[in-house]
């Protein structure tokens, strides 16, 4: 196999969290076909507001009721959809399969983890320990910092809180400003197609890596840096 050549070996990998680490779709779009019922809607079908989970409330309500940010009405139904997804948050949602055995392959060995995700605080903090994640060595949410993804503040205060220079560092995402995030922080960049690509093709973004599931991502790890110390021994 062969790897970009400024590749190092990695010390700690970073995660987004929606449609990386977790599935959370279900109770994201639960929360926003709440707001229709209400309103005296049908729901819209799951298939539709699935490939837009990353995107959350800009997502989520632009497949619901095709309003996007700015426009009238917009606000109220993201402060509404807020509520609804806060009171159910963790019904259905689930980590992804195989990310267990990532995780745990990567602190076997030895290296640090953690999450940076644009979800707000008011999210994140109760459901990352509902959903199996309370282990992670640092949780970045989308009000951490005074700037959110795609600018790479949150993945650079996530390195400085696991004490990890940036360049050692992965950042793992399924859209493109984590990846963009992540080359801006200058971190090696993997794109998940396990995640809500939706219908773009994570080939056009540029990442370091495009991989098809936890366990691909978990070889390739493991293969870097067989391949780093194997250079480093000659």
């Amino acid at each position: 196999m062969n790897f970009p050549s400024r590749l190092s070996a990695p010390r700690a990998i970073l995660f987004d969290l929606d449609g990386t680490l977790a599935d959370t779709a279900p109770d994201l779009a639960a929360a926003v076909n709440v707001l229709r019922t209400e309103r005296g809607l049908a729901p819209t079908p799951y298939a539709i507001l699935r490939p837009t989970a990353s995107a959350g409330a800009r997502g989520m309500i632009g497949a619901a009721f095709g309003l996007a940010p700015g426009d009238e009405g917009y606000e109220d139904l993201r402060l509404a959809w807020f509520d609804r997804y806060q009171a159910a948050m963790a019904v259905h949602s689930t980590l992804f399969d195989g990310v267990n055995e990532l995780l745990e392959g990567i602190r076997a060995a030895g290296m640090e983890w953690g999450i940076v995700t644009n979800k707000p605080m008011r999210f994140t903090d109760p459901l990352v320990p509902q959903i199996g994640l309370a282990h992670a060595g640092c949780i970045v949410s989308g009000d951490t910092t005074p700037h959110a993804k795609p600018h790479p503040a949150p993945l650079l205060e996530a390195a400085r809180r696991l004490g990890i220079d940036p360049a050692h560092c992965w950042y793992v995402g399924d859209d493109l400003r984590d990846i963009e995030a992540g080359r801006a922080a200058g971190m090696v960049t993997v794109a998940c197609n396990w995640g809500y690509c939706g219908a773009i093709d994570p080939s056009t973004w540029g990442a370091d890596f495009q991989l098809d599931t936890p366990a691909d991502l978990l070889a390739t790890l493991n293969a870097v840096v067989a391949s780093v110390r194997a250079a480093e021994a000659v």
